[in-house]
């Protein structure tokens, strides 16, 4: 079975570091980049300015927090819509939506 973590050297702030990230956090990584039309090494930089803790969990939290800003502004848009928002009604089912 191949290890869902996947191991990158990258050069940060002018030296070579390893970083071990699960691969969805790698592909959300780049996505992000790609989104924001900058190179992978340039969010990476940013994350490490401003981390508290180890440069894996940054970016894993940094990651998470940027998907989750996203769902937080669907469901606002959702509800402009006239859409129900499940987050704010607890008694809506999910079910069938997965």
């Amino acid at each position: 079975m191949k290890s869902p973590v996947v191991k990158r050297s990258m050069v940060i702030a002018g030296r070579k570091t390893s970083v071990s990230l699960e691969d969805t956090f790698w592909k959300g990584l780049k996505e992000i980049a790609k989104g924001r039309h900058l190179p992978l090494t340039a969010i990476v930089v940013e994350i490490n300015h401003s981390r508290q803790g180890n440069l894996s969990s940054a970016i894993r939290t940094f990651v998470f927090d940027h998907f989750r800003a996203q769902v937080a502004t669907s469901s606002t848009d959702r509800v402009g819509a006239g859409m129900p928002n499940v987050a704010q009604d607890g008694n809506r089912s999910l079910s069938g939506t997965l």
